[in-house]
């Protein structure tokens, strides 16, 4: 469990030859302007690396005791002079060979921070606008993905109409302390493991919205919880109608007049079976 241990070749069971004996990771950071077109800071390999001058994220082998978001931070500060403040981790994907992995980290920016090549790895660091990037000669394996990779790389909010979902848990007694049931719920979606149709592992920005008895139950790791001051349906049709038009939030509730309200404003919505199931309710 040293630094750089990961450091070597290694091949798949498709055949392939890869650098990283325990996989790799890399760092997708993207930033937004004020029209919504995303910009992905993109990394020009050097010449003499692997797949020298073509164009990819900033990333490379990652260590033993490393996870996918460590290891992909720490190759963009010795690759790119990037540090992690500021940004904010979205998901993961992962791109599986059998038997090697390479986790591509996908990190919003509010801003487009500087980076420059921090050592001989990169020949050019370049923030490129969505359109531009198919336009270059990208690494095979980073042109593989990107496809896929680009549908999930806006921010993304998930929001928990409470009394809905803990009224659907129906746990026994919940009606005679709801307060206590809302804070078994946000306690148990803070440890748990979101699914995504994309993302292996999924980091949205997730907001519980609490009402009546249940208004003073307080915030969990991850998970910012907002007191509505009257109608709970008012105050989620108001966090909706405040994202931005680039945006992809997800409501979940049974209520079919709040899913009809939040649909008109762009929102996507799911049922609290498609969240409860998760928790395994």
């Amino acid at each position: 469990m040293t630094a750089k241990d990961g450091d070597g070749w290694t091949e798949c069971s498709q055949g392939h030859r890869h650098w990283g004996i325990h996989g790799a990771s890399g760092l997708l950071v993207v930033h937004h302007d004020d029209l919504g077109v995303p910009y992905v800071l993109m990394q020009k390999r050097s010449w003499w690396s692997h797949h020298g001058g073509t164009w990819g994220l900033p990333g490379g082998a990652r260590d033993s005791h490393e996870d996918a978001v460590t290891s992909a931070l720490r190759e963009a500060r010795e690759e790119a002079a990037l540090g992690g403040e500021g940004l904010r981790v979205q998901g993961i994907y992962l791109d599986d060979h059998g038997g090697w992995t390479f986790e591509t980290v996908i990190a919003e920016s509010a801003e487009l921070l500087a980076a420059k090549p921090a050592n001989g790895e990169s020949a050019e660091l370049r923030w490129l606008a969505l359109p531009e990037i198919a336009g270059r000669k990208l690494h095979p394996g980073f042109a593989a993905t990107w496809s896929e990779i680009q549908g999930a790389i806006r921010p993304e909010t998930l929001v928990l109409d409470v009394a809905n979902i803990v009224g659907a848990r129906a746990e026994h007694g919940w009606w005679r302390d709801r307060l206590a049931a809302a804070i078994r719920l946000i306690e148990a979606v803070s440890r748990l493991r979101l699914t995504h149709p994309v993302l292996a592992q999924w980091f949205p920005r997730v907001v519980a919205v609490v009402e009546g008895a249940a208004r003073s139950a307080p915030p969990a790791q991850g998970i910012q919880v907002v007191a509505a001051t009257g109608s709970g349906d008012d105050a989620i049709v108001d966090i909706v109608s405040q994202a931005r038009p680039w945006e992809r939030v997800v409501v979940v509730t049974a209520d079919r007049g709040l899913k009809e309200r939040v649909s008109e404003l762009g929102a996507e919505t799911e049922g609290p079976k498609w969240l409860l199931s998760q928790l395994g309710s």
